[in-house]
């Protein structure tokens, strides 16, 4: 089955009589709405039917969680994440999206969207008129109000049912009493069920006969004053249906001082996080690190913090979330600790991009990729509060984006940065760096050149400034510290000894990383605009006034790196090689990853050129399996294809057809056309040709178009099987 449903909550009980009206709905209208009060099970009765109509769309059912947006400025690029759109492309945010979806049959749901209602409503409306064959299903406290919408309202469970009791069961425990007691709290809690697992959670700690008096001295009244704080919107609380607001507040009464402290400090975070971070943001006062994770375990056990998943990460419901952002409001720590949320995200970010270059790149590529909502989070407040701050954050962290196809959040976070910060400097040039490569990326090469040039000026005006005042400094100290500010500036101040810097591989006219990050950058432009040797001697001139080793530094990789393709596209194929290899060689000894898969790609290019297309096939393959673990969608289908095109070099028809079709899927995942240098786009034709007219046209189109509609990733599993593994 195609798609992506999360897995199913095991603690789902009853629901036959809405499971059934929602499953009706969604077989005659392509708009449903299950609506209910918060808590009520709306989302868990969304993913069972889910997966219960999945096999009927042939293009899959695919899940959209709402909830981490806080504005409608990233719903787009959410539900284009949510359906495997990692959309390269520039223009109008939903042109990518209807396009990839025009032709599909396919269920799409979207949950919690009350807090983004209209917007929700616009965005389906024109996805439902551009896609004939969408269905979508979605969650929300109020309906989206589309023309054709049908609308499933949840209620609580039958407070005196046995679903109700068997809820608590399960929530409380196996030896859990099935009656009595637990009735009555069913009963007081009116069958909510986000209300009786709070409760159940209680039942573990005090037994039941204790949780039924306590709610029946709290409930039999109407909620005091302390529980009308999320008293909103009638959108949000019903005044109808008080109960819950009164559970989720007697829960919080019950949790220890620090608890609460911590509940509403954990607030902040609009994703998953873990331990570390939690400390970072929520540490301070009474509530010191050393205290902090008994905190924390005492809201796991009150089920207001759902246990930790198996990468540590823990997560609160938005319900319960939006009662501790009150609570926090109230305590007038909501700026604060808003700060250190962002500071310390800001921190996550450039601390990810110093240590890129090295034995720790995939553990920090996968960091940033875990901790997406919360970056951006942390850069919408930094946009807000401090600009300089939001420039570094997002200049750190775009390009690992961009490496994951999040190419539009990296496009508008830089772009938004550089206009509204006036910094100058190390953190502009890296963020104009970002984004040209953003840039070329989605193929808008006349942006690209501007911002190329914009990131060189930038580069050396800060390496001048740079070396004009560590000149200064250097006047002033001793040959020992000049030597070392030489080491950090790449250049000679007055009165340094050249004999010592040629030791330590400088000289005075040294460029810095930032000098070649930029000559990077346009050689990447010329590379990719059909221009090698404009490339070859950008980087060139650089590299040779760059005096030192080839993997320094993650600026000289990326330059080498360059100068290998550009190489490649002279035609200067045994020297291309032969650089790549001991580059390829020098990445395996720092277990750098992303130059690794692009050295591989290039040499799988070279072997093809070369007339090798079994060597070229086995470092297809290899980058694949680069691609495939940084997760980057456009690599993997730069991959396929040049794996297709080594098959059908070789004369394997049907599996250049397979892995074609393969790579067709990940081409319009990525929501552009196929790409890649002009010389593999020629080899492609000529011997893709070939093995059409030996294989037989329809042969060719039907294998081609079984890999297309299957799931891409068992075509990529089958195109990473060498012949022998079959």
């Amino acid at each position: 089955m195609r798609g992506h449903l999360p897995d199913e909550n095991p603690g789902f009980v009853g629901r036959r009589t809405e499971l059934e009206r929602v499953s009706a709905a969604l077989a005659e209208h392509r708009l449903v709405t299950v609506t209910g009060v918060g808590g009520v099970g709306k989302t868990r009765l969304a993913l069972r039917a889910a997966h219960r109509a999945a096999d009927r769309y042939p293009d899959g059912a695919w899940w959209t969680d709402l909830t981490p947006l806080d504005g409608d400025r990233l719903l787009v690029a959410l539900v284009a994440d949510s359906v495997d759109l990692a959309d390269h492309t520039p223009g109008m945010a939903t042109t990518a999206l209807r396009r990839r979806l025009a032709d599909d049959r396919l269920l799409l749901v979207l949950d919690s969207c009350e807090h983004l209602a209209e917007p929700c409503a616009r965005l389906v409306a024109e996805l439902l008129a551009a896609a004939p064959g969408l269905t979508v299903l979605a969650t929300s406290r109020r309906p989206l109000g589309v023309e054709g919408e049908r609308i499933v309202a949840l209620d609580p469970l039958p407070p005196a049912g046995r679903d109700a009791l068997e809820l608590l069961r399960r929530a409380a425990g196996e030896d859990f009493p099935a009656a009595g007691a637990a009735g009555e709290i069913c009963v007081r809690l009116e069958g909510i069920p986000l209300a009786l697992e709070l409760a159940a959670a209680q039942i573990r700690l005090q037994g039941a006969e204790a949780v039924r008096d306590q709610l029946g001295t709290r409930f039999d009244a109407p909620p005091a004053a302390r529980f009308d704080l999320l008293a909103h919107t009638e959108r949000v609380w019903p005044s109808r249906h008080q109960t819950l607001r009164a559970a989720i507040g007697w829960s919080h009464e019950l949790s220890a001082p620090l608890e609460r402290l911590l509940w509403a400090r954990l607030s902040v975070f609009r994703g998953p996080f873990d331990l570390v971070s939690a400390t970072a943001v929520c540490a301070g006062g009474p509530l010191d690190p050393a205290v902090l994770p008994a905190a924390l375990d005492g809201l796991v056990r009150s089920s207001v913090v759902r246990p930790p998943d198996a990468g540590g990460r823990f997560r609160m419901l938005d319900t319960i979330r939006a009662y501790g952002a009150t609570w926090l409001d109230r305590t007038g720590e909501t700026g604060a600790v808003a700060d250190r949320h962002a500071a310390h995200f800001r921190g996550l970010a450039v601390r990810a991009e110093t240590e890129w270059h090295g034995a720790r790149q995939l553990h920090w590529y996968r960091t940033v990729d875990a901790h997406h909502t919360d970056l951006r989070t942390a850069l919408d407040r930094l946009l807000r509060t401090d600009p300089d701050a939001a420039l570094d954050l997002v200049g750190s962290v775009a390009f690992a984006w961009s490496c994951r196809g999040r190419l539009r959040e990296a496009r508008d976070g830089l772009e938004q940065a550089l206009l509204l910060s006036g910094a100058r400097g190390r953190t502009r040039a890296r963020a104009l760096w970002a984004l040209g490569v953003t840039l070329v990326l989605q193929g808008e090469f006349g942006p690209a050149q501007e911002v190329s040039e914009r990131c060189a000026r930038e580069a050396r005006h800060t390496e001048y400034t740079e070396y004009t005042e560590y000149t200064e400094h250097a006047d002033r100290a001793d040959p020992a510290d000049r030597v070392a500010i030489a080491e950090r500036t790449g250049r000679a101040p007055a009165g340094v000894d050249e004999d010592q810097l040629a030791a330590a591989g400088r000289t005075r006219s040294r460029p810095g990383d930032l000098t070649l990050d930029a000559a990077a950058l346009a050689g990447l432009l010329a590379l990719t605009t059909g221009r090698p040797m404009a490339a070859h001697v950008v980087v060139g001139h650089v590299l040779d006034a760059a005096r030192g080793g080839a993997t320094d530094s993650a600026a000289r990789l990326r330059c080498h790196l360059v100068q290998v393709f550009a190489l490649t596209g002279l035609g200067r194929l045994a020297e291309a090689r032969e650089r790549a290899l001991a580059l390829l060689a020098r990445c395996e000894e720092l277990d750098e990853h992303w130059t690794r898969t692009a050295l591989e790609y290039q040499l799988a290019l070279t072997g093809l050129l070369e007339g090798d297309p079994a060597a070229a096939a086995g470092h297809a393959r290899a980058m694949l399996e680069g691609t495939r673990a940084l997760g980057a969608s456009l690599g993997v289908a730069l991959g396929l294809d040049v794996l297709a095109t080594a098959l059908a070099a070789a004369g394997d028809g049907e599996r250049a057809a397979d892995v074609s079709g393969t790579g067709e899927a990940y081409w319009r995942s990525t929501g552009q056309p196929r790409r890649g240098l002009p010389g593999l786009r020629a080899l492609h034709e000529k011997y893709t040709d070939t093995v059409r007219a030996t294989l037989g046209e329809p042969a060719y189109e039907e294998i081609f178009l079984r890999a297309l509609t299957g799931l891409p990733q068992d075509g990529l599993d089958r195109a990473l099987r060498g012949p022998r593994e079959d």
